[in-house]
């Protein structure tokens, strides 16, 4: 009756963590990657943004943190929204995408979520290990958006350096 005692308490534990959370769907495994890729290098193109490639999965807890990290902050948001176009690129087991991640040569090796940043041509212009933009348990509001001012179209503009 002891053991009983015991474990009773572990398996209502499991059951309430394990069944009582909303599964979160921010990555599509089934989505196409090469066709949202196009879609958005050619949205990029007409808006004069570059293209921020976030992979991950829905399994990452990092990945989802990133996620809601951006849409409770009104700056990084507005930062986004202004210079590029966003498209998540999902990593699962139920899709790893390797083709897409051959095309960028294998970001995934920094970890989830990685960040590839394209031009307008669609041309890989950087890779971020977004381990570096981390602060304690969530991400540091001065390295993001130095990360998303470095990476701009402005910042890349060739009139502001001559």
């Amino acid at each position: 009756m002891r053991k009983f005692a015991l474990f009773l308490p572990c398996i209502l534990l499991y059951y309430f963590t394990a069944f009582s959370q909303p599964k979160v769907q921010i990555y599509n495994p089934e989505a196409n990657a090469i066709s949202d890729l196009r879609q958005a290098i050619q949205k990029a193109a007409q808006e004069n943004k570059h293209v921020f490639i976030v992979i991950g999965g829905n399994w990452c807890p990092w990945c989802i943190k990133f996620h809601r990290y951006v849409q409770q902050n009104t700056k990084i948001d507005s930062l986004i929204q202004a210079n590029y176009v966003v498209c998540l690129i999902n990593y699962s087991k139920e899709n790893k995408n390797q083709e897409v991640l051959r095309m960028f040569e294998y970001p995934q090796r920094f970890g989830f979520p990685v960040f590839v940043i394209l031009n307008q041509k669609g041309e890989r212009i950087h890779t971020q290990d977004s381990g570096l933009l981390e602060s304690g348990e969530s991400y540091d509001d001065k390295k993001v958006i130095q990360f998303l001012k470095n990476w701009s179209p402005k910042a890349l503009d060739p009139s502001l350096y001559e």
